[in-house]
């Protein structure tokens, strides 16, 4: 069997993704030595309109299942921001840059900016903040910001965008699986943590077999 791989699909600004976080976190704790990429889906990237108080009532609505049903955190007070322009491209590009800096596979940053926005209500779109939560991270401001601001950045961030689209992948957060030959999707939407390790050790167990 070849080294198998976890390709999950995320944006900062997705509360399903949010809601999902958890259960990444078993994902890998329980296969610790299947590596996870982490590549950026392009929720609502390159968004210039601030959002309507119809958006907003379907938002915050949106919002309220993801809490029922996850039981992650959400500060509410977000929807008394004026003029808020939810776009997702900031934040999946401060994501890039730290993993260009860094090296890791980006999953707790991801969980630190998902924290950020939904727990906390900090703005994503704000370069300033985002040079915060990556310092927070320990990451140098400085070199962020340079990242960050750069034409790599977008570009990877913008090759993420094209990847995920090219694999198929409509709806985030998106699990899908590699096994050196082939792409399996694992689950699309955010799932129950005994629904997806049935469907991971199904997924494992057939590659062995195929291989």
């Amino acid at each position: 069997m070849g080294q198998l791989r976890f390709i999950y699909f995320a944006d900062p600004m997705c509360s399903w993704c949010w809601g999902f976080s958890p259960n990444m976190e078993k994902v890998r704790a329980t296969w610790p030595d299947i590596p996870v990429r982490l590549g950026m889906g392009g929720l609502y990237p390159g968004v210039t309109k601030p959002m309507s108080k119809r958006v907003k009532a379907e938002v915050a609505n949106h919002w309220h299942h993801v809490e029922e049903a996850t039981g992650q955190p959400f500060d509410h007070r977000f929807f008394e921001r004026e003029g808020f322009v939810y776009d997702t491209l900031p934040s999946s590009q401060a994501l890039v840059a730290v993993k260009q800096i860094t090296g890791e596979n980006g999953l707790d940053f991801l969980a630190r900016l998902h924290g950020a926005f939904y727990r906390d209500n900090r703005d994503l779109t704000d370069a300033a903040v985002l040079a915060d939560i990556a310092g927070e991270h320990g990451v140098d401001r400085a070199a962020f910001r340079e990242m960050f601001e750069s034409d790599r950045a977008r570009q990877l961030t913008e090759r993420d965008i094209g990847f995920a689209r090219q694999l198929g992948v409509q709806g985030f957060p998106a699990l899908l699986g590699y096994d050196e030959e082939r792409y399996r999707l694992i689950s699309m939407g955010w799932q129950s943590w005994d629904w997806l390790e049935q469907v991971i050790e199904r997924w494992i167990s057939n590659s062995a077999t195929v291989n």
